[in-house]
């Protein structure tokens, strides 16, 4: 039979030895399961959770910035889309010949004949036949030259109406003289572009009385204003071709055909 001592012994070690291991299994629960208040503040500090909460703020911040950007239109869509609509109600307006009913309907047979002046096939074979009626030299070069701007022009305003594809205005009457395909669009006014550079060119190579000379700028003003008048173009269409006009010039200045440049079309 154990002594009393040893017994007495060996119950304080092994409570001692449960007591150690009671202690280190809360030790590790608590720790595995919990987080501490400094690694949560580590956590929330960290440059990856900065990056995300950052990231999230700047999204928040730019959605309303782009749909006000949808909503809002740019003041360039809004100024293009005004001076359309001004440039439609002055075409209107001004289409006072557009009709046998308009307000002076009964100009319109005069303003058709201002417009037959300015269009492309009377000018191209009256200038043929005023090549072949030349005898100097001089003559021929100055018409051989006009012959180049009015082709120049004939391919630029086509280009340019096949590319822009405007539509005529609603009021007009497609009875014009000598159409093409090309003729069913507006932009630019070719009556306009002819108008501007033939008469620029007359002025410049050929020797006119003053009033004759102020009757080829009136004739251009006249030419360019009936294309509204009878609802052919709008108004923006003839302005444009009359700046086109009227730098088409400066090409055919540019490119001047000579008898030391291109003999070849001197000979002929």
């Amino acid at each position: 039979m154990p002594s009393p001592r040893i017994t007495r012994a060996a119950s304080t070690s092994s409570s001692t030895n449960n007591g150690r291991f009671e202690f280190i299994s809360l030790l590790t629960n608590r720790t595995g399961t919990s987080e501490t208040p400094t690694s949560r503040l580590r956590n929330s500090d960290s440059p990856v959770h900065r990056k995300d909460s950052g990231s999230s703020q700047q999204q928040q911040q730019q959605l309303p910035e782009e749909d006000c950007m949808k909503l809002n239109p740019s003041f360039l869509g809004i100024a293009l889309r005004s001076l359309l609509a001004v440039d439609l109600w002055l075409s209107k307006k001004m289409g006072v010949c557009a009709r046998e009913g308009s307000s002076w309907g009964s100009a319109r047979p005069l303003m058709k004949l201002v417009e037959i002046t300015g269009h492309g096939i009377p000018w191209i074979f009256g200038t043929l036949y005023c090549l072949y009626k030349s005898d100097s030299s001089a003559g021929r070069e100055v018409i051989l030259n006009l012959l180049f701007a009015l082709l120049l022009d004939i391919i630029l305003v086509g280009i340019v109406k096949g590319l822009v594809k405007r539509r005529r205005p609603t009021q007009n009457r497609m009875d014009m003289f000598a159409t093409f395909s090309v003729d069913k669009y507006s932009f630019p006014s070719g009556h306009a572009t002819r108008a501007a550079m033939v008469s620029r060119f007359m002025l410049h190579h050929l020797v006119l009385a003053v009033p004759v000379r102020i009757l080829v700028m009136l004739w251009a003003i006249v030419v360019s204003l009936s294309r509204v008048m009878l609802g052919r173009h709008n108004v923006t269409d003839v302005l444009f071709g009359f700046f086109m006009g009227y730098m088409q010039y400066s090409l055919v200045e540019y490119f001047w055909l000579s008898p030391n440049t291109f003999p070849v079309l001197f000979k002929i």
